[in-house]
């Protein structure tokens, strides 16, 4: 382990490339106090983590790598305090090879903190840690002891500038057997400071990232600040601190009206380039010391085991080069550059061939699936979000006829003609056809329908056990459609908030948008609209067994997610804009828009967070943390890039 030569503190220089205001800014989300923090080239987001098990974790944008540090568990339910806003630093290894990170100064009152792990590596492992999952044993280092210092460092782990996190006991003692035990007052003070070697982003915020007609949101556009470079677009942070191909896109999609042309296009560019071969989307990069462990070099690991990214991929490009007036500018000089039109065509061409067994023969069978051996695919991207099924809806009734219509758009648009060749064409001339049976005969196949009776007694007992008030059921019958098809075809029948998809990729015929319409606006448990807003899942129609792994604890439950919600504002938005709709439809979405917007506003505290959960209170539905019950699958992340979407979505709109 090469030494450090200076404990010393350097403020970090700031190049040209780097050139842009420091930003700072804080979020208290349930148990977890997030410090974000850009200047120069440090770019971190540093989590105190209060309660029973106390936590410090500092991830970095850089090489998505971190440095974190838990404690065993103490008595109480203890709370940090940030005595001092977190500084930006840079610090020299052994070797002089520079490493940015920051210093950050905090207190605890507890009378003894017992270090039980240390993990300094990607943040795909810290992530790993985290959740119980375990971790090479070569990323582990012990701490040096040095005066009332306790130190990790190491290089990474092909000799390339590595990591280091110090804790230094600034009120309290430093046991020799690294235990920390409090002052006189009962407090235990701390000076942390975490640093990295991998190489910094380049920022992109301003000008470059948003345009004038943002909405005045400043968590919002923290947030997406924090998360915006050049390279690429960060998922969230802290758990997701590196690209993601659908959540790039989705995103891109939403905040198009606001971005700057040098925002989408550095989107757009971070998704082409790393399509692979068959043209398939990549999910999540796995770079720095992840695809050291993983594949044995420095060389980023891409993961394309997602299929919905494929599908949304023609929609976004469409939308940026056909729709937008300033990407309509920059249209054939973007595909002109770093190879972008004839990825793009490669994409597209993935998409017609994989589209083409079910335009010949409708059916099940021929849907798109998940991969082989996988229960995830697309955003619900947890083992049990599909209820263990493979077909998704929203792929096959939504993304896959709106990437045929996009490829049809392009092809006809001429902007491609350079990346064709004749087989090509001929095969594009066809997307406009194949679109229209998939638009005619996939979402059928997910119909369901549930008589008044049975619908009435499966929410009167759903209802019981979730401790919140039942709903009279008034039709004769509640249709929705599946979230899913399983194996053999067969429906999973939990109503899903992936009908929104439909209202901002489509235009379905007015009895079609109407029953989606009802499905999600329907009043919890037997829709999906609570005041706390508007869940993901609601199982109240499927077996006990599905409705278990459906619970507000589980990452894809009865939980709310943001973006989820400006998916259906948006779409909501689109569908308005049309004149073919019937006036009594027309004031049925204006109506569900009013009381959409009304418990976003009333929840705007979670808006820029990942997602949420509630709890029953006094026959009230009442949003809290997700993360802050010690049943929750995980915690969320308090920047994610599709929750800053609200930026684009407005109101008024």
């Amino acid at each position: 382990m090469k030494a450090f030569r200076s404990l010393a503190l350097i403020l970090a220089l700031a190049a040209p490339a780097y050139a842009e205001e420091p930003f700072h800014y804080e979020i208290k989300e349930g148990l977890n106090l997030n410090e974000f923090l850009r200047e120069g080239k440090v770019s971190a987001h540093l989590l105190l983590r209060s309660g029973h098990e106390p936590r410090f974790l500092t991830a970095f944008p850089a090489g998505n790598s971190g440095a974190g540090l838990w404690f065993e568990p103490v008595e109480g339910d203890p709370q940090w305090v940030v005595n001092q806003a977190p500084q930006a630093v840079m610090l020299r290894d052994g070797a002089g090879r520079p490493l940015y990170g920051i210093t950050v100064d905090a207190s605890l009152k507890t009378p003894v903190l017992a270090p039980k792990q240390a993990v300094l590596s990607s943040v795909r492992f810290l992530r790993d840690y985290q959740g119980k999952a375990p971790i090479p044993n070569e990323i582990l280092v012990s701490p040096s002891h040095q005066d009332n210092r306790l130190v990790w460092s190491r290089d990474r782990l092909d000799g390339a500038a590595g990591y280091r996190l110090t804790v230094e006991v600034t009120g309290g003692t430093l046991g020799a057997d690294g235990k920390i035990l409090a002052g006189p007052d009962g407090t235990i003070r701390l000076k942390f400071t975490a640093a990295s070697g991998e190489t910094p982003l380049t920022p992109l915020s301003g000008a470059a990232l948003l345009k004038d007609n943002a909405a005045a949101d400043p968590a919002a556009r923290n947030a997406l600040t924090f998360l915006s470079y050049r390279e690429k677009f960060l998922a969230g942070s802290w758990r997701f601190d590196t690209y993601f191909g659908r959540d790039t896109l989705m995103s891109m999609r939403l905040l198009l009206p606001v971005l700057a042309p040098e925002a989408a296009e550095a989107g757009l560019g971070s998704v082409l380039s790393r399509l692979d071969e068959a043209g398939e989307v990549a999910h999540e990069e796995g770079i720095g010391e992840y695809a050291l462990v993983k594949g044995g070099i420095a060389k980023p690991l891409n993961d394309y085991t997602m299929i919905d990214g494929n599908y949304m991929l023609p929609a976004v490009a469409a939308a940026y080069l056909l729709d937008d007036a300033q990407g309509q500018l920059r249209a054939a000089d973007f595909l002109a550059k770093d190879g972008n039109g004839a990825a793009l065509v490669r994409n597209l061409g993935f998409v017609l061939q994989a589209a083409e067994p079910f335009a010949a023969h409708p059916g099940w069978r021929n849907l798109v699936r998940f991969k082989p051996g996988k229960l995830v695919g697309q955003w619900r991207d947890s083992e049990e979000g599909n209820g263990r099924g493979v077909y998704p809806y929203d792929v096959n009734a939504v993304f896959v006829p709106a990437a045929l219509d996009a490829a049809a758009r392009l092809f006809d648009s001429r902007l491609l003609d350079p990346y064709l060749n004749e087989g090509q064409r001929a095969a594009f001339a066809k997307a406009g056809r194949t679109a229209a049976v998939w638009r005619a005969q996939a979402p059928d196949l997910f119909d369901v329908s549930v008589p008044q009776s049975e619908a009435q007694k499966a929410v009167t007992h759903y209802a019981a056990s979730e401790g919140i008030s039942p709903v009279p059921v008034t039709e004769k019958s509640v249709r929705f459609h599946a979230l899913s098809l399983d194996e053999q075809g067969h429906k999973v029948p939990v109503v899903n908030s992936d009908e929104a998809f439909a209202f901002l990729f489509a235009d379905p015929a007015p009895a079609e948008l109407e029953r989606a319409l009802d499905a999600m606006m329907r009043p919890f448990p037997l829709g999906l609209m609570t005041d706390a807003g508007l869940v993901v899942a609601d199982p109240v129609f499927a077996e006990p067994a599905v409705q278990a792994r459906f619970s507000r604890n589980a990452y894809h439950g009865t939980v709310i997610w943001s973006w989820q919600q400006a998916v259906l504002a948006s779409g909501l938005d689109r569908q308005l804009k049309r004149a073919n709709l019937p006036a009594p439809l027309r004031a049925k979405l204006t109506a569900a828009k009013q009381s959409l917007w009304r418990v976003i506003e009333a929840n705007r505290s979670y808006s820029n967070s990942e997602l949420w959960t509630w709890k029953p209170e006094q026959g009230r539905i009442v949003a809290t943390a997700f993360g802050a019950n010690a049943g929750d699958a995980d915690e969320s992340n308090a920047a994610q890039l599709w929750s800053t979407v609200f930026l684009a979505v407005k109101p008024n709109e």
